[in-house]
């Protein structure tokens, strides 16, 4: 006598563990979410001001050229500021194209509209991607400094982006877009609970 059991899994999920349920999922953790939230996005609008305010920013857009020409240098001795080469070819490519005259009022006003909507819980996991890639691109370029924390966050509130917004715009802007907060379906099979398979003999 052989027990044969089913060859697809078709029909069934793989039931994520508790914990990251109730910090992905459930929106009982979104108070959690709004502290991190509104600090992150905080952390992004006030850095906004200080580039919105500086005309070598939104203007000429000689700040972020600096910028730049600081990130490819190779020192003679000691560590570049890059560590990839291909970054550093593509920063000085934007140079060559002089990108920097409008790339900088995309950084600047970038980071606003990303503090703003983390701030008020709209859209928050397409607003934290944005951040967690000025996050990486200013590691690339060799700054440290807070964007290594700011990255980490960002991903989280990526993967919590269900329910990251409850208090906050998202809690309309998702429903809209056809994405509810809904109780959980226990009637729904999971591996780990997959029912009694029908025994053949051969």
């Amino acid at each position: 006598m052989r027990t044969q059991y089913p060859t697809t899994a078709s029909g069934y999920t793989i039931r994520d563990p508790a914990i990251a349920r109730f910090l992905f999922s459930d929106v009982r953790s979104a108070a959690i979410w709004l502290i991190l939230r509104i600090w992150l996005g905080y952390a992004w609008f006030d850095a906004s001001l200080h580039k919105i305010n500086d005309p070598a920013w939104v203007g000429s857009g000689d700040a972020l050229k600096g910028f730049w020409m600081n990130a490819i240098k190779v020192p003679e001795t000691g560590r570049a500021a890059i560590a990839y080469d291909w970054y550093r070819t593509f920063l000085t490519y934007l140079l060559d194209q002089q990108a920097y005259t409008w790339f900088g009022k995309l950084v600047a006003y970038g980071e606003l509209l990303i503090g703003i909507a983390l701030i008020i819980g709209a859209f928050v996991g397409i607003a934290a991607f944005f951040g967690a890639v000025m996050n990486w691109n200013y590691i690339m370029a060799g700054v440290a400094s807070t964007n290594a924390l700011l990255l980490v966050v960002a991903i989280l509130l990526m993967l919590a982006w269900k329910v990251a917004g409850y208090y906050g715009a998202d809690l309309i802007l998702l429903r809209w877009l056809g994405v509810p907060w809904r109780g959980n379906d226990e009637n729904r099979p999971s591996i780990g609970a997959l029912p009694t398979p029908p025994l053949r003999t051969s």
